[in-house]
């Protein structure tokens, strides 16, 4: 990409006005997120972090970005069982969707260290296990690329004044955090029933909606459907889970509990995308639903669906480069 500084600043006048410490100003609604006290909110802050995360050259060879794997038209899934890395390495586990991270954590399926969004972006950036973007030991390669873009070393010097224009791999993953935390999913047909809207579920969701909370909500609990705890569906297969961190065999195969939202457009599912629906996914679970009342279950489900969320062009691949249309 290449930019031009002097759009920079009308961009910048557009996004402004969204302040750190005003919860209002990035959608939170009324359970603001907590903030990483070294990462503020800012609206400058946002827009880099939107722009790095459509960026390939956060890849080593230039052919993956964070949105590679991540689509928004798939809640930010990618609509396949695992996602081969830059360098061709086999994809291990099934590529989570991301909303409202700001309130998650642990983040990762079977990693409870991945605790904040800063440290879980040198997962995919720098981790090789698997090897994704592949860029470990290539941060300065990294800033180098980015420093050659003027548009960037702009956003940079107004995102974190204090570093009065040095781009390094610190500011980036602080960045790419912001924009994440602005990813944020209230808006689908369960979001206006719970709010009182109740011609918002058809009947028969709301039929689908007592199944779920007599068969479903121990485990995919609170306004994400996620205790963002660590369960076991199923036989123990090859992946260890939890167990290859916390070394315990009562760990093998449990995984964090994935949030429901959004759920109808993120399949496959489970932890290796081994159910090619949510019927599978629901008999992964060894629930003895009958058979009457799974549409109404998945009706429900499919309320869970936020379209405003999946096209909102906020979260978008930017169209304008500094101001100048690209």
């Amino acid at each position: 990409m290449r930019y031009g500084v002097i759009g920079l600043l009308l961009l910048a006048t557009a996004v402004s006005g969204a302040l750190a410490g005003e919860p209002g100003a990035w959608n939170w609604g009324a359970d603001a997120p907590p903030i990483p006290a070294d990462n503020p909110m800012s609206a400058v802050k946002v827009e880099l972090g939107r722009r790095l995360f459509y960026d390939a050259d956060l890849s080593i060879n230039g052919t993956m970005s964070c949105a590679t794997c991540h689509e928004q038209h798939h809640a930010f899934a990618d609509g396949n069982r695992t996602h081969a890395g830059a360098l061709d390495d086999p994809g291990r586990r099934n590529v989570p969707a991301l909303q409202n991270l700001a309130w998650l954590s642990p983040l990762t399926w079977a990693d409870p260290r991945q605790a904040t969004l800063e440290a879980q972006a040198s997962v995919p950036i720098l981790g090789e296990h698997p090897v994704e973007m592949a860029m470990k030991g290539q941060e300065a390669e990294l800033s180098r690329r980015l420093g050659r873009d003027p548009c960037y070393r702009t956003l940079f010097r107004k995102a974190f004044p204090q570093s009065r224009g040095r781009i390094d791999y610190a500011d980036v993953v602080r960045a790419l955090a912001a924009f994440e935390r602005t990813l944020v999913s209230r808006g689908s047909a369960w979001d206006r029933f719970e709010s009182g809207e109740k011609d918002a579920l058809s009947s028969q969701a709301r039929q689908g909606l007592t199944t779920f909370r007599r068969d479903c909500a121990g485990c995919h609990a609170g306004a994400d459907l996620t205790d963002a705890k660590f369960h076991r569906i199923g036989p123990v297969g090859a992946d260890p889970g939890l167990a290859e961190i916390s070394a315990s065999p009562e760990d093998l195969g449990r995984f964090r509990t994935p949030g429901l939202r959004n759920v109808a457009v993120t399949a496959p599912y489970l932890h290796d995308g081994s159910a090619a629906t949510l019927a599978d996914a629901i008999a992964a679970h060894g629930q003895a639903v009958q058979s009457a009342d799974m549409p109404p279950l998945l009706a429900f489900l499919e309320s869970l669906t936020d379209h405003s969320f999946l096209t909102n062009p906020q979260f978008s691949l930017p169209m304008e480069a500094c101001g100048k249309p690209l």
